[in-house]
């Protein structure tokens, strides 16, 4: 199943490490130092250019990406059905 992120963007479930809220989760220095080390390595996918909610850390071939989407949480967990 996939699920769509947004704009053109979408991704495999079986991918699909972690699924968070942006608000709440950014907070956390060790949080903030995991997506500032991603950006820097040039895995941070930006799906949209709206104002971002949350981001999903997916594994794909053994290479980490994180998505950023203005897409809450809540919602993509909702699309993703029972898989949270």
């Amino acid at each position: 199943m996939y699920i769509h992120l947004g704009e053109r963007i979408s991704i495999h479930d079986s991918t699909v490490i972690g699924l968070f809220d942006i608000e709440n989760t950014t907070i956390g220095p060790d949080t903030r130092a995991y997506l500032n080390r991603m950006e820097a390595e040039g895995r941070v996918v930006n799906v949209s250019e709206e104002m971002p909610k949350s981001f999903v850390i997916c594994m794909e071939n053994g290479t980490e990406t994180a998505y950023i989407s203005s897409i809450s949480a809540a919602t993509l967990r909702k699309r993703a059905g029972t898989m949270f």
